[in-house]
């Protein structure tokens, strides 16, 4: 049976506004640009044609008095490798997505249809929106050179070639394109399920740009991508066990909506997230094994969060239809539902309203099937209310599909095989390919930097680095992240370590002793424990302000 209309229709922006498929990073990160750009909003670019390599490079050749010894071959590799984000690299369907996102005007130049964010730019944007210092932090980076008023360009002296080459061609080709914003796709700031995620992401944000004069741009912008990748992930991990949750209960927890108010609080929370991760990163070994149990038991969470959109958005439906028909009333000033508001929907004085609502659709599905399957009538035979009945429906017929697109963009947001992973899959398949939690050095150094940051004791809210004892390290990825080294996390499928445990709890310790060393952020200087110390790589004094405070 084909779900017409809205009968199959899964997503609530409320819950996530990604478009759960594969997502690239840079394409998100283009994508965020143009919302930076246009407060929000996505941008709408009128041009010509589509760009591909050779144009740029013809624009190169074209302009000696700023490209200067510029020769095609030379020029067509270095715009491939170094300027470009490109689809299918090394295939022959090669293609320019876009330029690397080095700087802010470079979403001017993206081929959409080869550089598509799924929704994620627009997530990011509005877990962004919980500081105003964060955005504006972003755009001062990222749109440094230019003017807000008349949109002139002027780079400094210290900007990169790379950035500067990208610098070049927006003043060069700025007149043959226009870009606005799109104002057919409003914004819908819908209030978040729970405010932890957007939170942290704002402080870390903030952390990692203050390291803007300390090291080159495009290390910086591979970290930021880094960094919106795993919080990104953190916030659907966490919806995994609070949107079920809300939907059995009928509502969300009001310390989830407004945020935890001390780390106490925050650890007491049933929905933090807490995973195992293999610190050494080979498979086989015992440590690996308890990262693939904490992977396992967090994947099979994902039925679950499809079936709990699934109900979350036909609520959603059945608000709607209340609302025209004059039995409930609007929020006052939108337009739309939350899923707060959709969830109290499934109380008892709905019920017959509700009933009736989706036995109509329960009859229409079974109507247009001439021979139910066996499974079907099985999920009739249940004796379900309608609404349930329905959801089951859906799952039958949807559920393995949006469940194996979610577990793709999932595999994608954690960064699986990419710099930067917290995920990692033996290539071939089969009884040896099991998912699991592992922690990349690029991903350790970008903890690193925004957790060796931290406010003077002063109280003024000036940011200094300073050498962190290694347990403390530890101790701060359980409770601010709820990333597990050299402990095994209280529940999430774990229920204390056994003696064996024990053993890979200390062969994990000392490979993330030897994973700090490889980065360079670790010496050894001593055996006793208090004297394992991590040393910042820059040295950052408290000339600037964030705002906010790390908890």
């Amino acid at each position: 049976m084909a779900l017409t209309g809205s009968l199959g229709t899964f997503h609530h922006p409320g819950v996530s506004r990604i478009d759960y498929k594969p997502l690239d990073m840079d394409r998100v990160l283009t994508a965020l640009l143009a919302r930076l750009w246009h407060q929000g909003m996505p941008s709408k670019i009128s041009r010509t044609a589509t760009l591909d390599v050779d144009v740029f490079v013809k624009l190169f050749l074209e302009h000696p008095e700023v490209f200067d010894g510029f020769n095609r071959e030379t020029t067509t590799r270095w715009t491939v490798t170094h300027l470009m984000d490109m689809v299918n690299r090394g295939r022959a369907d090669e293609a320019v997505a876009a330029p690397r996102p080095l700087h802010g005007f470079t979403y001017r130049f993206r081929n959409s249809r080869k550089s598509r964010p799924y929704g994620a730019d627009e997530q990011l944007y509005e877990m962004l929106c919980a500081d105003e210092g964060a955005l504006k932090g972003l755009r001062e980076f990222f749109f440094s050179d230019v003017d807000r008023a008349t949109g002139a360009i002027s780079p400094g002296p210290d900007t990169d070639v790379e950035t500067q080459a990208l610098l070049h061609l927006v003043e060069l080709a700025g007149g043959r394109m226009r870009d606005q914003a799109d104002t057919s796709k409003p914004r819908t700031p819908y209030p978040p399920l729970c405010a932890e995620p957007a939170q942290l992401l704002c402080q870390d944000v903030m952390r990692l740009l203050y390291h803007q004069d300390h090291m080159p741009r495009t290390v910086l912008v591979d970290y930021l991508k880094t960094l919106f990748a795993f919080h990104l992930a953190l916030y659907h991990l966490r919806m995994m066990k609070l949107l079920p949750a809300a939907v059995t209960t009928g509502t969300v927890p009001e310390a989830c909506r407004k945020g935890h108010r001390s780390q106490a609080a925050a650890d007491r929370c049933p929905y933090q997230v807490r995973l195992f991760l293999d610190a050494d990163g080979t498979p086989g070994t015992a440590p690996a094994a308890l990262a693939e149990h904490s992977t396992d038991i967090w994947y099979r969470r994902i039925p679950r969060f499809v079936q709990a959109t699934y109900q979350v958005k036909k609520l959603d439906d059945f608000a709607e239809s209340l609302a025209k028909a004059g039995t409930l009333s609007r929020p006052a000033g939108r337009n739309y539902f939350t899923p707060e508001e959709a969830l109290r929907l499934l109380d008892k004085k709905r019920r017959k309203d509700r009933d009736a609502f989706f036995l109509q659709r329960v009859t229409r599905v079974r109507d247009e099937e001439e021979d139910l399957p066996p499974e079907l009538k099985q999920i009739i035979q249940l004796g379900l209310d309608p609404f349930d009945e329905y959801t089951e429906m859906l799952m039958h017929y949807r559920g393995r599909y949006y469940r194996s697109q979610f577990v793709k963009c999932l595999d994608s947001m954690l960064l699986k095989h990419r710099p930067g992973a917290l995920l990692a899959q033996p290539r071939g398949g089969g009884a040896d390919s099991a998912r699991r939690f592992i922690l990349d050095g690029r991903l350790l150094e970008v903890l690193l930097q925004v957790s060796l940051l931290r406010e003077s004791a002063d109280g003024s809210g000036d940011l200094a680095t300073a050498p962190m004892r290694v347990d403390a390290f530890l101790s701060l990825l359980r409770s601010r992240y709820g990333l597990y080294i050299d402990r095994l996390p209280d529940g999430d499928g774990f229920a204390g370590a056994h003696l064996d445990d024990q053993a890979a709890l200390r062969a994990n310790s000392a490979a993330f002793l030897n994973r700090l060393r490889e980065i360079g952020y670790y010496q050894d200087m001593s055996d006793a424990y208090l004297t394992q110390t991590i040393t910042p790589r820059y040295a950052i004094g408290t000339a600037a302000r964030t705002g906010t405070s790390t908890r």
